[in-house]
């Protein structure tokens, strides 16, 4: 079932978040959902995060919800890693 805001863009749904981007643990997932994402937002992440520079142009910087999916995504990564800003 899509969610509609009032400017017609389907909103994402906790289905929606997993189909794009797999499985992600549930404090991920509510950060993500808190952004109340389109589902072309949590595309154009998965894209970025995939390194697919020929859909965007190289150099191209990714903008809105995508990049704060992106950031979310890539400071789970560094913490998984050791690397966050407490280590």
């Amino acid at each position: 079932m899509l969610n509609l805001d009032s400017g017609g863009n389907a909103i994402a749904t906790q289905d929606d978040v997993t189909a794009v981007l797999g499985h992600i643990d549930t404090v991920t997932l509510l950060a993500i959902l808190s952004l109340e994402p389109t589902i072309a937002d949590l595309e154009t992440a998965n894209l970025w995060m995939a390194g697919d520079a020929d859909v965007f142009g190289s150099g191209r910087p990714i903008k809105g919800p995508a990049s704060e999916i992106v950031t979310i995504l890539t400071a789970h990564e560094e913490d998984d890693r050791g690397l966050g800003p407490d280590r």
